[in-house]
């Protein structure tokens, strides 16, 4: 079960928000191709709220996507929801304040690629320090992904995993026997 199958593009994922959240109360779009990732709230030209993700990469647009459904209204309206980052490198203290910050994130990362029926693999997005996912992270993310299962999504992120798993097949999203620490260790 990975990402690598025609039907699994970036293209398909811009296409399925777009038509998810672009002519919405959201006024959002999601953009591929971008050197970094960034959120573009709308104003200074821009028409629309605007998500860009890394090159045409599958996981990057839905992490992305991740971050946005979980911003709340104050940080819908700043760049790149006003969020602190630190580039690759970080030291080991920059990397444990990361890993405290994208434990929601990437829990409903991993849902979105569950309702895709891909895998999903934890990013600790420090490769220049040799730096992988502490196991307490991944602990806290398959933590999270058990009360995102039994709470239930926010409005857009429940709407936008229902339209993948629609689209790509995925199912039992949204059941907490369906991921297992197993999976987040097979890529260490």
């Amino acid at each position: 079960m990975s990402c690598i199958t025609t039907i699994h593009s970036a293209a398909v994922l811009v296409e399925l928000f777009n038509q998810c959240f672009l002519d919405s109360e959201y006024n959002t779009c999601l953009e591929g191709q971008g050197e970094e990732p960034i959120y573009l709230p709308r104003g200074s030209g821009r028409d629309v709220n605007t998500i860009v993700f890394t090159q045409d990469y599958f996981s990057s647009a839905l992490h992305e996507v991740s971050h946005w459904c979980i911003a709340g209204p104050q940080r819908l309206a700043q760049v790149d929801y006003g969020y602190w980052y630190a580039p690759d490198g970080r030291s080991a203290a920059q990397q444990a304040l990361f890993e405290k910050v994208e434990v929601k994130p990437q829990a409903l990362e991993w849902i979105f690629h569950k309702a895709c029926a891909c895998r999903f693999r934890v990013s600790a997005d420090n490769l220049m320090a040799g730096m992988g996912a502490s196991s307490a992270f991944k602990r806290a993310i398959l933590a999270q992904v058990h009360a995102y299962c039994a709470t239930g999504l926010q409005a857009r992120a429940k709407y936008f995993a229902a339209a993948l798993a629609r689209y790509f097949g995925g199912e039992n999203y949204l059941d907490a026997d369906a991921y297992s620490p197993q999976e987040l260790d097979s890529f260490a």
